[in-house]
């Protein structure tokens, strides 16, 4: 847990650099593919303290997104089953291929809008040879959809949340820290009912 947070306080801090966005849009490509602290960690500072440009920011972190869900796409492709096998238990791997037996590409769309690492996604689209085109476009509406919200969001309540951040920065980086985590228990859950639906 405080590995997790020192990990989100560092992208958070990215906010302070001339180079804020050239980072957000590499956290945001490394994210989809091996980072575990989502974008939206330093997009939101980012934007919060540069509210006229909320959505240049969420652009940045869309395509940043998308281009590493592609790399985690080739990775997967180019021998990502032994990856899986070693980061991730065998109930996950098999609720996620259950999801694109499913939903098809759709999955990572709505994963992408989701905590759950798209990481496993992104990398397991690979290992089960999805079609790469439309892989792109559910993973530009999942992550775009997300970021975009979010930007959008700020726009609107803005200086309010700027505020908050300001005065509870540290309890911000604990949401946060839980948000990361409660990603990976969802995925945890979603494969114990995938394994009690397979045992009926």
């Amino acid at each position: 847990m405080e590995f997790l947070r020192e990990l989100v306080a560092w992208t958070a801090g990215w906010a302070d650099s001339p180079f804020g966005a050239i980072a957000l849009f590499a956290i945001a490509l490394a994210e989809s593919s091996f980072f575990p602290v989502p974008p939206d960690v330093l997009m939101i500072p980012l934007a919060l303290s540069n509210i006229g440009q909320a959505l240049f920011f969420a652009a940045v972190a869309t395509v940043g997104s998308s281009v590493g869900g592609v790399l985690g796409f080739f990775i997967g492709a180019k021998g990502g089953r032994p990856l899986l096998q070693r980061f991730f238990k065998p109930d996950k791997i098999a609720m996620v291929q259950n999801q694109y037996r499913r939903h098809d590409v759709w999955a990572v769309g709505l994963a992408g809008f989701t905590p759950i690492p798209y990481k496993l996604f992104s990398i397991s689209a690979g290992v089960f040879g999805l079609d790469l085109k439309r892989f792109i476009v559910a993973s530009t509406l999942g992550r775009g959809g997300r970021f975009f919200l979010v930007g959008l969001t700020i726009m609107l309540f803005g200086e309010p949340v700027k505020a908050f951040l300001e005065d509870y920065f540290d309890l911000a980086v604990i949401g946060f820290s839980v948000m990361l985590i409660g990603g990976f228990v969802a995925v945890k859950l979603m494969a114990r009912r995938f394994s009690g639906d397979e045992s009926d």
